[in-house]
C-alpha cells in the first residue's frame, strides 16, 4: 500500500527515485519548498548524472541520516571500454580513444574478478570530496587538479551482466563511501583500455530498494493536491 499521510515535523523516511542530472541537493531543495517542510536532509549523495534510490529524512528522523548512509549500497551500470573522459562519466567531453578489438569477454569477467573484496581507490576529481575544505569537482572544473588521499572500500559483488563491447553492463555491492565512477577507471587501466560511466542507477541502500521509491513530481504532487 502507497503510504498518503505524512508527519514531515515528527520525521519521515522519504524513498525518491533522484531524477537524471538533478543533484542530490536539488531533491532535497525540491521537497523543502514544495511540500514546506522545515528540517530536511539527505543520507547518501548520488552524481548528477546518477539515476535511482535517495533516502531523505526529515524532522526528528534527520539524526538517523548517519546510520543510513553506513549501510550496504547496491548500483546497476554500464561502462564502457576504450574511451575516457576527465570526469570518467558524460559530464566532460572525450579526451582519450583506445582500441580494445583485443578484449575478450572473458578477460573483462576476470578483470572484474579482481576488484572484488577491500580495495584502496581514489576519489575521481570530479567529486563532491573536500580538500582544504573546498569541493574538488569547483576546481576541476577550472582545470586545476587536487592531489585526494585514497580511502579504504569493500566491493562486496561485482557482476557482469552482459557484455556487448564496447558496452560492459554490471551490478556491484559496495560499502559505504565507494566511488563507481573510480572503480570503472581503473577497471579500464588495468585493461589498458581506459574506460567512462554511461549509465548508474542506484538500486538499494540497506534494506530499502529503488522499487520502494516515490518518482518525485508523483510524490509532490499528490500531497500537494490531496
Amino acid at each position: 500500500m502507497i503510504k498518503t499521510s505524512f508527519d514531515f515535523n515528527e520525521g519521515e523516511v522519504l524513498l525518491i527515485n533522484k531524477p537524471y542530472e538533478w543533484t542530490s541537493f536539488d531533491v532535497v531543495k525540491k521537497l523543502k519548498y514544495a511540500l514546506k517542510i522545515q528540517k530536511i536532509g539527505h543520507a547518501g549523495t548520488l552524481d548528477p548524472l546518477a539515476t535511482g534510490l535517495l533516502i531523505l529524512c526529515t524532522g526528528k528522523l534527520t539524526k538517523k541520516i548517519d546510520s543510513y548512509q553506513q549501510q550496504e549500497k547496491e548500483y546497476e551500470g554500464i561502462l564502457v571500454l576504450g574511451k575516457t573522459t576527465p570526469s570518467i562519466d558524460l559530464e566532460t567531453s572525450f579526451n582519450s580513444e583506445t582500441d580494445i578489438s583485443h578484449i575478450t569477454s572473458q578477460e573483462v569477467v576476470d578483470t572484474a574478478e579482481k576488484f572484488k573484496g577491500s580495495i584502496s581507490q581514489i576519489p575521481p576529481q570530479y567529486s563532491a570530496v573536500k580538500v582544504a575544505g573546498e569541493r574538488v569537482y569547483k576546481k576541476a572544473r577550472k582545470g586545476i587538479q587536487v592531489p585526494i588521499k585514497p580511502r579504504d572500500v569493500f566491493i562486496k559483488a561485482f557482476v557482469i551482466t552482459k557484455i556487448e563491447l564496447p558496452e560492459v553492463h554490471f551490478k556491484i555491492v559496495c560499502s559505504k563511501g565507494t566511488y563507481i565512477r573510480s572503480l570503472v577507471r581503473d577497471f579500464g587501466a588495468t585493461l589498458k583500455t581506459g574506460a567512462y560511466l554511461k549509465a548508474l542507477t542506484r538500486t538499494r541502500i540497506g534494506d530499502f530498494s529503488l522499487n520502494q521509491a516515490f518518482q518525485l513530481t508523483d510524490l509532490i504532487g499528490r500531497l500537494k493536491h490531496k
